[in-house]
C-alpha cells in the first residue's frame, strides 16, 4: 500500500496502479534528498518549464534521473497521475522506464532510469563537441518512431503522446532513443457502444510551439497523425540542426522552400561530416510528408518505421551501426526542456551530389560538406 500521497482520492488511484504494476516504487522526500545530496546544484542535470532534473543515486546503488516540479508549476494531481499511470504500464525498448515517484506535501517528483547521453536536443546543439553522424541520426529517428508506433498500435488502449519533441527523446549509453515525458499524453478514442471508432479526440490544445500539428491547433482534433507531424519536425531537426522556430523562422516552412527550389544542400547540417545523398533525400522526403498541413497526406507511424528501416538498410557498411562511444561521458546535461541555444551550423553548396569527392577519403556514395 502506498502511504505517501497528499490527496486521498489520488492515493486510492495510485494504490490501484501499484497493485497492478510491478516495479513502480513510491519514494519519500527524504529518500530523494539523500539521493541528490539535498538537491545540490552539482547534481542538477537539466531544467525546463516543469522543474529541475537531478542525477541521483538510490540506496541500492541505482543511478536515476529525478524530475522535481517547481512549487509554482505543479502539474496538478490529474496530470501527475496520468504520467505515472501511463509510464507504469508501458514497456518498450524505445520508451523511458519509470522507476518510481514521490508525492508528498508540495512535492511532486518522477524517478526515471538515467540516460547518460541526455536528450536529442543536447546533441543537436551548436555547442556539442561530438556531433551525431548521419547513421546515428537515422537510428535515433527509427527508435523514436518505434516507440511512438508502440503507443499508437500496441498499447492498450492506444495513446497519443501530444508533446513529441527533441528534448523529449532521451539517449541511453548506446544512443538508443527513448521517448519520454508523458504528462500531456491522451488515451486514443475507443469504440462506442455500436463498435464505431471515433477518428479523433476533441481536446484543449496543448504541446510545444513549433512542434504542434497545425490542424490540431485550429480544430482541437487530436489524432495519431498529430504525433506524426511533431515527429516530422524532429526529423527536420536531425537533418538540419536547426530549431523548430529560430530567429523568427519556422523550420517546416524554411525546409519546404528549399525543397521546392531543388536546392536542399544549404539546409543540411554540415556537422554530419559525410552522408549518403540518396539516404538523405529519402529521409528529407519522409520528414516533409510527415509535416503536411493535411493530416490525410501524412504517413502512419508504421509507414514511417518501414521507410526508416529501408533507409537504414541503404547506409554504407560501417554507417549502419551506432557508435557506442560517440558523445559518451555527456552526463545528461538536460533531461528536460533545455535552455541551451542551438544555432544549427549550415553550409551552402549547389547540389547534393558527390562530385569532386573521389579523392577526398570519403567512402563511395558519401558526400562531405564543403
Amino acid at each position: 500500500m502506498i502511504t505517501c500521497s497528499k490527496d486521498a482520492y489520488y492515493l486510492a488511484v495510485l494504490s490501484r496502479f501499484s497493485v497492478k504494476v510491478d516495479g513502480v516504487k513510491c519514494f519519500t522526500f527524504d529518500e530523494m534528498a539523500v539521493a541528490t545530496r539535498d538537491f545540490d546544484i552539482s547534481a542538477q542535470v537539466g531544467q525546463g518549464g516543469y522543474g529541475k532534473v537531478y542525477r541521483g543515486n538510490l540506496a541500492d546503488g541505482t543511478t536515476v534521473a529525478i524530475k522535481r516540479a517547481h512549487e509554482d508549476s505543479l502539474q496538478g494531481s490529474k496530470e501527475f497521475c496520468t504520467e505515472i499511470e501511463l509510464l507504469s504500464r508501458l514497456h518498450h525498448r524505445n520508451l523511458v522506464s519509470l522507476v518510481g515517484y514521490c508525492d508528498e506535501e508540495d512535492e511532486q517528483m518522477l524517478v526515471y532510469e538515467f540516460m547518460p547521453n541526455g536528450t536529442l536536443r543536447d546533441h543537436l546543439s551548436a555547442k556539442t563537441e561530438r556531433p551525431l553522424s548521419f547513421g546515428q541520426r537515422v537510428h535515433i529517428a527509427l527508435g523514436a518512431a518505434k516507440g511512438l508506433l508502440y503507443l499508437h498500435t500496441e498499447a492498450n488502449p492506444p495513446i497519443f503522446h501530444r508533446d513529441v519533441k527533441a528534448s523529449n527523446i532521451l539517449l541511453d549509453s548506446k544512443f538508443v532513443a527513448k521517448v519520454a515525458d508523458f504528462g500531456l499524453s491522451r488515451l486514443a478514442p475507443v469504440p462506442d457502444i455500436e463498435g464505431t471508432l471515433p477518428a479523433h479526440i476533441s481536446t484543449v490544445v496543448k504541446g510545444t510551439p513549433g512542434y504542434l500539428d497545425p490542424e490540431y491547433f485550429l480544430t482541437h482534433k487530436l489524432t495519431e497523425r498529430s504525433d506524426v507531424y511533431s515527429l516530422g519536425v524532429v526529423f527536420l531537426e536531425l537533418l538540419t540542426g536547426m530549431k523548430p522556430i529560430q530567429h523568427g523562422k519556422n523550420i517546416v516552412r524554411e525546409v519546404n522552400i528549399a525543397y521546392q527550389s531543388g536546392d536542399v544542400s544549404g539546409i543540411i547540417d554540415s556537422r554530419m561530416s559525410s552522408y549518403p545523398p540518396e539516404c538523405v533525400k529519402r529521409f528529407l522526403s519522409l520528414a516533409i510528408r510527415c509535416c503536411r498541413d493535411d493530416t490525410e497526406e501524412r504517413p502512419y507511424m508504421a509507414d514511417i518505421v518501414r521507410e526508416l528501416e529501408t533507409i537504414r538498410s541503404m547506409l554504407p557498411e560501417g554507417e549502419d551501426v551506432l557508435s557506442s562511444t560517440s558523445g559518451s561521458g555527456l552526463l545528461a546535461k538536460s533531461m528536460s526542456s533545455s535552455s541551451t541555444t542551438t544555432t544549427g551550423a549550415l553550409y551552402v553548396s549547389s547540389h547534393i551530389s558527390g562530385s569532386g569527392q573521389a579523392d577526398s577519403g570519403i567512402p563511395s556514395g558519401m558526400v562531405a560538406p564543403r
